[in-house]
């Protein structure tokens, strides 16, 4: 029934969504969008805004990963779970006895595959209408000596604007092809939860689901080869590991893995952990070792497009490819895979695919988040990756029992961490662990953007009993001691 409804979708989008009000008499466009996600939507409207008459190309369900798989379907369930958490752990404050518990994990899910259903009618198929100059082609594209082509047909396009999204990565243990593993594209479709997770990889996305499936009573196990989120500080990658034990989260690091096979109506994972052999066993295992470039089908090598050393298609600072008429965006490149990244790479794309406007993607001051609770912020450079670009750095390092707002809520989980050149003072970095750090980070961000010192980010006037003012104490911090100030001082 599903793919009947994709379908029927589909055709109704070619056909209502060309008016002609920007025909070419070639019967051409003057771009062709491959990819209908969030990138290829902003690319697709930027282009159109510009009067340019557009192929927006789709292969599959519309909307890409973040609407359908992604950051929307993950974000509502780690809500959720953090609704049973936080009514379990009122008790912190005094004369306050609250508990909550998982009563239909069925209609949780249900919930939230109808908000899904509505962004994705809101936000992608109810868009294309209001775009008279884009039409919706249904199909896998392919570069071909003779050109690109969909479903065979050539189409002819001045500019190829490349945005195929990516897919989960699956690891190369042994056994893996013969375990009936899930990813975090499935995971978020069980109606019903196992007794017990094992999570495979330590990243963003395994940490998030990780935290979770504990939250609503499944016993998880999350190993990693190296550490909690490795490209984060490690001061942060050790406090989030801490905090999953606490919760009764299993957190093994440095591992590896033997294989991986069924065992007794479950799964068994064998492992070397501190040089001691391990089997694990679990109900079933959530496979969450990042997300690889979708490129099978595309052509690239006919088209004569060049790959990176990530395994995605390789773009110049104004996100073209080797071959001078296509651009490629999002993650598809290989890189900053977030979706509002995707948007901003293809809006450079496109105004510099239709208008030549020499527009370059910067990367500089690119916020990152990660929702797990206490959640992880980041922009800049951190420690090690400034030191390797040549600065001669400070760091600050500030636990949020200094900060007014964490003790008045009586959760003091979580750390500030600047990174400062020590010759200006300029703000390099900074990266924060709290309860509410992800609305903290672009304040930093400006900071970083607009060259401030330390000195003036901890001049400036923050709202007490903020989060935010995490900030400020913590560039206070290189040359204070922050414990001995009042509240509001300096």
């Amino acid at each position: 029934m599903k793919l009947i409804w994709i379908k029927s979708m589909a055709e109704t989008l070619e056909n209502c969504c060309d008016t002609g009000t920007a025909n070419r008499r070639d019967g051409g466009y003057d771009l062709a969008v491959i990819g209908a996600g969030s990138a290829g939507f902003s690319a697709a409207i930027t282009a159109a805004e510009k009067g340019a008459k557009v192929a927006l190309i789709g292969d599959g369900t519309i909307g890409g990963t973040c609407v359908n798989v992604g950051c929307v379907p993950s974000k509502t369930l780690i809500r959720a779970a953090e609704a049973v958490h936080h009514a379990n752990t009122a008790s912190r404050f005094k004369g306050i006895a609250a508990n909550a518990r998982l009563e239909q994990w069925r209609e949780v899910v249900a919930q939230k595959d109808e908000l899904v259903t509505e962004l994705r009618q809101a936000k992608y198929i109810d868009l294309l209408p209001e775009y008279e100059n884009v039409t919706y082609l249904e199909g896998p594209a392919e570069f071909t000596p003779d050109g690109l082509q969909i479903k065979g047909e050539g189409i002819k396009a001045d500019k190829i604007i490349i945005a195929t999204g990516s897919r989960v990565n699956i690891p190369s243990i042994p056994g893996i092809e013969d375990v009936p593993y899930l990813t975090s594209t499935t995971v978020f479709d069980l109606t019903q939860l196992p007794r017990s997770m094992l999570v495979i990889g330590g990243g963003y996305i395994g940490c998030e689901i990780a935290q979770m499936l504990s939250r609503v009573g499944v016993h998880v196990t999350l190993v990693t080869r190296r550490r909690l989120l490795p490209e984060s500080e490690p001061e942060i990658s050790d406090a989030l590991a801490t905090y999953f034990r606490d919760e009764g989260i299993s957190v093994q690091e440095g591992v590896t893995y033997n294989r991986i096979s069924q065992s007794g109506g479950g799964i068994s994972l064998g492992a070397i952990i501190d040089s001691v052999p391990h089997s694990i066993q679990t109900e079933q295992v959530l496979i969450t070792t990042g997300r690889v470039p979708n490129i099978e089908g595309l052509g690239l090598d006919a088209g004569g497009i060049d790959m990176n050393k990530e395994g995605g298609i390789a773009v110049d600072e104004h996100m073209r490819t080797s071959r001078l008429d296509v651009y490629a965006v999002g993650d598809v490149t290989g890189t900053d895979q977030f979706v509002y990244m995707a948007a901003y790479g293809a809006k450079i794309a496109a105004e510099n695919a239709i208008d030549d406007a020499g527009r370059r993607y910067d990367n500089s001051t690119m916020p990152a988040v990660v929702f797990t609770d206490p959640q992880v912020a980041s922009v800049g450079y951190t420690e090690t990756a400034a030191t390797d670009a040549g600065y001669k750095v400070l760091t600050s390092v500030l636990p949020l029992e200094y900060v007014p707002r964490a003790l008045a809520a009586r959760d003091t989980r979580g750390l500030i961490k600047l990174v400062a050149d020590a010759d200006t003072k300029k703000i390099l970095g900074a990266h924060i662990l709290a309860p509410e750090g992800a609305d903290s980070i672009q304040t930093a961000a400006l900071a970083i953007a607009n060259q401030m010192t330390y000195v003036e980010l901890g001049d400036m006037v923050f709202p007490y009993l903020t989060t935010v003012e995490g900030l400020k104490l913590a560039a206070q911090t290189f040359e204070k001691d922050v414990s001995k100030l009042s509240c509001c001082a300096g």
